[in-house]
């Protein structure tokens, strides 16, 4: 790696152009082409390294942990691959023993389903911090079928698990388009503004309300927020797997969402009480008190129902519609 410092920047620029981010981010200016950083860093004045608060003799490894930490991104860009997650059951709130051992892969969809209160938040929460009997449901999550290394647990950088809430606020003053570039540029990618525009579009398509790339992400509905933090967790989040927590009431598309992250290879897991996104799951897991009381696999003859489910659904949609442009209900 120290030959880096000796390469002519040129080079280093045409295999990374982010590498000019180093010395931008510095305020010390990306070097000539024909100079290499360690002939660049030598010839840095001194009063400058001192206005800007550098020590000079830091720069070098500075600089190669720079590109150390880029060339992990760049590898690490695709995502882990993830075979398989599998919970086993801990205990229900009365410390009662949650017997069931749940295995999902990428493509499927597992419904999570119960009344207010009985655990179905907390599952998730267990998945999200791949728990290890350490919560307080007792619960162990295994990743390809071995307990996850404490680096993949906690760190930041190496999430393999992506949550989308009930609640999407924003609180950064950036429009839409630049929310999603810097995601992107965060992500290595090498097409920033053609990801960008993708992400955007592609949320327009699940929103009810579309919205402009220029609309500041703090302006965006509940609805418009979920849709664009769906579009761009499938197209740009390398988090293998997905959490969401009840998106029938985001104003949102929601069948095509979910089959959104499905094609994107997403491991789902989804609370809802939604029946329709219910009956898309392979399986449901039907929560009391606090535990897995019974693990469904959706039959033939309730997927014979749900094409009824979703035309009561569309004429419900109608109805909303109409309301919404002041339409007598009649």
């Amino acid at each position: 790696m120290t030959g880096e410092l000796h390469t002519p920047t040129g080079e280093l620029l045409a295999r990374g152009p982010q590498v000019a981010d180093f010395f931008e981010n510095l305020g010390i200016g990306v070097p000539p082409a024909e100079l290499t950083p360690a002939q660049y860093f030598s010839q840095l004045s001194v009063p400058l390294m001192e206005d800007l608060g550098i020590d000079p003799a830091s720069l070098p490894e500075r600089f190669l942990s720079y590109l150390a930490l880029f060339d992990q991104l760049q590898a690490e860009r695709g995502g882990r691959q993830v075979a398989s997650i599998t919970v086993v059951g801990g205990w229900d709130k009365s410390g009662k023993g949650e017997d069931f051992t749940l295995t999902v892969r990428p493509g499927d969809i597992v419904c999570i389903v119960g009344p207010t209160g009985s655990g179905k938040s907390r599952f998730l929460a267990d998945i999200e911090w791949l728990a290890q009997g350490d919560s307080p449901t007792g619960r162990r999550v295994l990743i390809d079928g071995t307990p996850p290394e404490p680096g993949l647990r906690f760190s930041v950088e190496r999430k393999i698990v992506a949550q989308l809430s009930q609640n999407m606020n924003f609180v950064m003053d950036l429009s839409v388009e630049e929310f999603v570039s810097m995601h992107a540029e965060s992500r290595m990618v090498e097409d920033v503004a053609g990801i960008t525009a993708r992400v955007i579009a592609l949320a327009n398509e699940l929103a009810g309300e579309p919205f402009a790339a220029g609309t500041p992400v703090t302006a965006l509905s509940g609805g418009q927020s979920r849709a664009l933090m769906i579009a761009d967790t499938s197209c740009l989040s390398s988090s293998p797997i997905v959490l969401i927590d009840e998106i029938e009431n985001a104003g949102i598309d929601r069948k095509r969402a979910v089959r959104t992250l499905v094609d994107g290879k997403k491991i789902v897991l989804m609370a809802t009480h939604d029946p329709i996104l219910a009956l898309l799951g392979d399986r449901r897991l039907v929560f009391k008190n606090g535990a897995v009381a019974k693990v469904i696999e959706t039959t033939p003859a309730e997927r014979a129902r749900l094409a009824y489910f979703e035309a009561l659904d569309r004429e419900l949609g109608a109805v909303r519609t109409a309301l919404r442009e002041g339409a007598l209900i009649e």
